[in-house]
């Protein structure tokens, strides 16, 4: 399982920029992100290469910072591969929350990242089916 940052934001002009500072003056490199927003606030989801350091920098600048377990999956890069690996979480009644995709390919296959209901029983479906589990330490070291 891979550990995600999520950070709350404002909708206001330098909230993000402020994050990628404090991470930056600290040393940690950014892996992948993705934004939801409102019209309020918006939702930062990080993936950095030192994630214990990086929420203890955050909170430490006054910024909202939590951790949540992720999965990281190698699907086929071909179409209809995304569909195939979600099929059978479906087909075992588990629940995507949110997913995107991770910005470097070591492969030729695609990183997905994916937040689920029942991480474990998500796991287990996955390694039946085949499907390459992405490791923390392969995720960091990029």
């Amino acid at each position: 399982m891979i550990k995600q940052i999520s950070v709350f934001l404002e909708n206001k002009s330098g909230r993000l920029v402020r994050v990628a500072e404090v991470l930056g003056q600290a040393g940690i490199n950014i892996r992948g992100l993705s934004i939801a927003d409102t019209s309020d606030f918006g939702i930062l989801r990080l993936i950095v290469d030192q994630p214990d350091k990086a929420i203890t920098e955050l909170k430490d600048k006054g910024i909202m910072a939590t951790e949540t377990e992720v999965i990281a999956m190698e699907v086929p890069d071909t179409p209809g591969g995304l569909a195939e690996v979600l099929r059978y979480l479906d087909g075992a009644s588990i629940n995507i929350e949110y997913l995107y995709s991770f910005i470097e390919k070591p492969t030729s296959n695609a990183i997905i990242m994916m937040r689920v209901e029942r991480i474990n029983d998500a796991l287990d479906v996955l390694k039946e089916k085949g499907i390459p589990i992405v490791t923390g330490e392969r995720i960091y070291k990029f």
